[in-house]
């Protein structure tokens, strides 16, 4: 028995003594095809919309894919001006490009035009989802030096989370005992011999050590399938808000039996996609022919993930089948899924300049989470509060994207009203403002003055017009502002409201 034992030893030994254990094709690919992203950078200031912001330099990991393209993350990449990649123990640094990036998944694509630098690459193959307590290795660039490095940490937890990127966005992701720490973001993380998710976030503070997070291959394989007809669309939602049915007393006011099936449609939010197809009071108890248990769970890859899991594998255009309980009635509906656009106020924005309107020295701006991000403290509690129900409470169905008043540029003929500044615009020259597209009409209607009220204040700011073409031109060069206006809406999309609905042009 003692000789079986040790010829058993040895034939397990073997492959770690002789160098060709799976640890060691794990590194050598990675050093073949994990690779270094140096970025500079350039943020916009929200706070002064017309300065183009800071410049600053950063660095993170990406790894080869196929296609001779490299797969990293959107934050290391976001607002990037110049970058540059560069493989291990090679000093030559390649310039790289930006081909696709989705800041609501932390995904990004790059290439390099110079094919000299896939030279010896191979394409890192993606896997499947790990087992809870099986061991992955994370594979980075991370502060203390400029050598590839190796953590390895065990599959801790397999749940939706916050992607901090975003701002609002939650997806699947994994959660490991190992630090992600800047510079291994982007980085892939491997097990047997496969891709198993892309380093993108730790955990910051006291409570918890030496825990990081991946994007999981099912999140990697929608953003890679998403950008195939060459560009990058958003994510879908079903757009409803839901409740646990796992109370007895509320599942016999629902007149649902005992089996640990069901949740409830709390709320459909206008414009998404279950707009006139759920009500509030639906139970649903399946989607896409998954059961959902009464805590709003599936049963997906022989893993328990939200029901929203579902929704979240699909494009735009298709189609989710749902088994709704209704006036006690087993009904069937069917969804075609579309992006929450009536939320993307909650999402940061990165490589789109602000928009905004200067009139006076009075700068107005759309709100969004970059602004709120700037004015913290100076926000004015009716703005917050706006911001705050802006989704909750629907108020994107009568605006669309409310004004503020930001800043009041100190002149002469100004200065009194710089205590009205952080408000939501109402109207301008008795014409409601539904979004910043609205600023520049409304102020050229009237007759010699120009009245903005706010929400709430029974305080107008006037203006009058003969006097702000006089000192526009001295307060623009005061301020170093070369540009009076930027409305153009670029990228972000928004929801369609009463503004749209009346027919009028953004």
């Amino acid at each position: 028995m003692e000789l079986r034992f040790v010829k058993s030893v040895l034939i397990l030994l073997l492959p770690l003594l002789c160098g060709c254990g799976n640890g060691d094709w794990q590194l050598g690919e990675a050093k073949k095809n994990v690779v270094m992203v140096e970025v500079t950078s350039q943020t916009w200031d929200y706070r002064l919309p017309w300065n183009p912001g800071t410049v600053s330099s950063a660095r993170g990991a990406g790894f080869v894919i196929d296609r001779k393209r490299i797969l990293t993350n959107a934050h290391v990449v976001s607002g990037a001006r110049y970058l540059t990649v560069q493989r291990e123990a090679d000093p030559r640094k390649y310039q790289g490009k930006v081909l696709f990036v989705a800041h609501d998944c932390d995904l990004a694509l790059l290439e390099v035009e110079d094919s000299e630098f896939f030279s010896g690459t191979s394409d890192l193959p993606i896997g499947g989802i790990p087992e809870l307590e099986s061991v992955v290795s994370v594979y980075g660039f991370p502060i203390g030096g400029d050598r590839l490095t190796v953590t390895r940490g065990v599959v801790s937890r397999i749940d939706y989370n916050s992607y901090t990127h975003s701002g609002r966005e939650s997806h699947l992701a994994i959660q490991i005992d190992a630090a992600i720490n800047p510079g291994n973001s982007g980085g892939p993380v491997m097990q047997n011999d496969k891709v198993v998710g892309v380093a993108f976030q730790g955990f910051r503070g006291d409570v918890a050590q030496n825990v990081g997070y991946m994007i999981p291959t099912p999140v990697i394989r929608r953003f890679l399938k998403d950008v195939e007809d060459g560009k990058y669309d958003h994510y879908v939602d079903i757009a409803i808000r839901w409740m646990a049915l796992e109370n007895p007393a509320m599942r016999g006011y629902y007149h649902r039996p005992n089996d640990g099936l069901g949740v409830v449609v709390t709320d459909i939010f206008a414009e998404g996609s279950s707009d006139g197809v759920l009500e509030k009071g639906d139970v649903l108890l399946s989607i896409d022919g998954y059961a959902i248990e009464s805590d709003g769970s599936v049963r997906l890859d022989g893993q328990p993930v939200q029901l929203e899991e579902i929704v979240e594998r699909k494009f735009a255009g298709d189609t989710v089948e749902l088994e709704v309980w209704r006036n006690q009635k087993l009904e069937k509906k069917q969804i075609t899924l579309r992006p929450a656009e009536m939320f993307s106020m909650y999402e940061n924005l990165y490589e789109e300049p602000p928009r905004y309107v200067l009139y006076g020295g009075l700068v107005f701006q759309p709100l969004t989470a970059n602004l709120m991000a700037g004015l913290v403290s100076g926000a004015d509690l009716r703005l917050r509060q706006t911001y705050t129900l802006f989704g909750q409470d629907q108020l994107y169905k009568e605006t669309p994207e409310p004004v503020i008043l930001t800043t009041v540029l100190p002149d002469r003929s100004n200065v009194y009203l710089a205590g009205l500044t952080g408000q939501v615009v109402r109207e301008i020259n008795g014409k409601r403002i539904r979004t910043l597209a609205d600023v520049l009409p409304a102020l050229e209607l009237g007759g010699e003055r120009s009245v903005i009220r706010f929400e709430g204040d029974q305080r107008p700011a006037v203006l009058k017009k003969k006097e702000v073409d006089q000192v526009m031109p001295r307060i623009m060069t005061q301020y170093g502002i070369t540009q009076p206006n930027r409305t153009e809406l670029g990228s972000r999309r928004l929801p369609k409201g009463s503004y749209q609905q009346e027919g009028e042009s953004r």
